[in-house]
């Protein structure tokens, strides 16, 4: 009999988790407390408690090759930015491709996820929850868990750490519970925290309040989502050929890049740390709305008064009507039981941020839990591919020592490349992680073997954009349609902007030498790069 698999939530990780199971020969059963698929990406007209949320006007910010599941692209004329709207839709198109439907059940609330007592010997779980449409608690027995809730649920709301806040006549509400401007219309609004929601809310908010104020305590660098010549920037900086690039370069070459937008100094938006030092910020309109004088930065808060804001720099600005606090989430996972595992400040222990390494056997895995500096989903893929391969048997993980080796080193690294904040506890980089988990399962890209092969598509996948369809040419899971897949992802990125006939651009023939010669050195450097 194949084993059964419990997986909580059919969002983003929920859905690519049922379908990697299906692929192993797991039977699945998914508990979604909600009524529809989507997660986070299914609009609410109200926040609710306990469920992830986004506003009306919510874009996502990586592009959509660099988003989609890896064997199933998003279609060309969806845009390469997709609203909310055009996220649930692709979600929506991969459950019904791959039959995900039948496999949910919907207002399933999870109350307890607990190891049985023989656990050790059969690494099986009771899984107790409440059918709403019933009102009825039961318990079943699963084989392995896949948690797949995310980390956008619970709002840090750090309301009482403001001096004098309690006086304040004015409303205080979380991001988390923002929609649209509608409430906001003519008021003054204070706006704490710079990440992207801070962000988006800002720039909305101050083409329909009397005034806005964006407060930050350390500043971000702003990154937007179009790079030079127009196409979308993680398609251009996720590439494998920039790994062997120098990190002091790296940086020097985005500070610059973004100081050449605008000068983040200028415009009291430069912080103290690096350009990767930090989750950037991605917002393609912040500059304008501060040049019009519509938004304001500002410095953290000093002090609460009945009706206004003290700010580090002994800046008053009273009339203040709305404060929000755009001050992240902090995530949990209050279902499962604590001898299984703790999260305290955003801190949890978890090999490749998936298993606990204490649990042996190792079934039960954690999806999502990850801020990336590119797409998440390809990664919850990625992370589930392996862990129904772990709970199959036909991957082993290595031995608790060096599981909690590889998480000290992980945080080591992480200290010394950002701020410490319980914002920076789960951040990684799309490559790096991707590539870590895909040699675990052996789907990452043989290079050398491609380029005995097919040197045109070795080419592709180390100077092109990484996307998530080379985790597809080889090994496990591999899928035929991979290699058309990245031959054809120009044709996707260029095809929702070709709206208009507009005339062919002629050349006098030098580009043509210059690609031919960066085609010449980029192949050399994969043959150096191999041997």
């Amino acid at each position: 009999m194949s084993k059964k698999v419990a997986v909580i939530g059919s969002g983003a990780s929920g859905l690519t988790a049922i379908k990697c199971c299906l692929d192993e020969g797991l039977q699945p059963v998914c508990f979604e407390k909600g009524t529809d698929i989507g997660g986070l990406w299914n609009f609410k007209e109200e926040a609710l408690p306990g469920f992830a949320s986004v506003y009306r006007s919510t874009v996502i910010n990586t592009s959509k090759e660099m988003m989609c599941y890896s064997d199933f692209p998003i279609p060309k004329e969806y845009p390469n930015f997709m609203h909310h709207s055009w996220v649930i839709k692709y979600f929506r198109l991969y459950a019904d491709n791959f039959g995900l439907m039948k496999y949910i059940r919907f207002r399933h609330h999870i109350d307890h996820v607990k190891p049985r007592e023989d656990f050790t010997e059969t690494g099986q779980w009771d899984v107790t929850y409440t059918a709403e449409e019933k009102n009825e608690t039961t318990t079943e027995v699963y084989d392995a868990v896949m948690v797949c809730t995310g980390h956008h649920v619970y709002p840090h709301y750090p309301r009482d750490s403001f001096t004098g806040i309690d006086d304040f006549q004015g409303k205080t509400m979380h991001s988390h519970d923002y929609k649209d401007q509608h409430g906001f219309e003519n008021k003054r609004v204070v706006i704490i925290g710079i990440g992207n929601s801070g962000g988006d809310i800002a720039v909305e908010l101050s083409r329909h309040a009397k005034q806005v104020y964006l407060s930050t305590r350390r500043g971000t660098w702003v990154i937007n989502r179009i790079s030079e010549g127009g196409l979308p920037i993680d398609i251009i900086g996720n590439r494998r050929l920039l790994n062997g690039v120098p990190s002091s370069v790296k940086e020097a070459v985005g500070r610059r890049q973004l100081n050449q937008r605008f000068d983040h100094a200028l415009y009291g938006l430069q912080p103290e740390h690096n350009v990767f030092g930090q989750h950037p910020m991605v917002n393609d309109d912040m500059p304008n709305r501060i040049i019009t004088g519509s938004l304001v930065i500002k410095p953290n808060i000093k002090r609460f008064t009945k009706t206004g804001v003290i700010f580090d720099n002994d800046t008053f600005e009273d009339d203040i009507d709305i404060v929000v606090f755009a001050t992240g989430y902090r995530f949990d996972f209050p279902f499962v039981d604590k001898s299984v595992m703790k999260v305290e400040n955003n801190q949890v222990n978890l090999y490749k941020y998936v298993f606990p390494p204490k649990l042996d056997p190792p079934t039960l895995s954690i999806i999502g839990l990850i801020q990336p500096l590119g797409a998440i989903m390809p990664i919850s893929e990625m992370q589930c591919r392996w862990a129904t391969r772990v709970f199959k048997g036909t991957t082993k993980l290595p031995s608790q020592g060096v599981m909690f080796d590889n998480i000290r080193q992980k945080k080591m690294e992480m200290s010394k490349r950002y701020y410490n904040t319980p914002r920076h506890t789960i951040q990684v980089d799309y490559i790096q992680i991707m590539d870590e988990i895909a040699e675990q399962i052996g789907v990452k890209p043989d290079l050398k073997r491609l380029l005995l092969s097919d040197p045109r598509l070795a080419l592709t996948v180390f100077a092109g954009p990484c996307t998530p369809y080379q985790y597809r040419l080889m090994g496990p899971g591999a899928w035929k349609g991979a290699k058309e897949a990245i031959e054809t992802q120009w044709d996707r990125i260029t095809y929702p902007t070709k709206t208009r006939p507009v005339p062919k651009q002629t050349t006098n023939g030098v580009p043509g030498i210059l690609k031919l010669l960066i085609v010449m050195v980029l192949i050399v450097a994969i043959i150096w790069r191999l041997l």
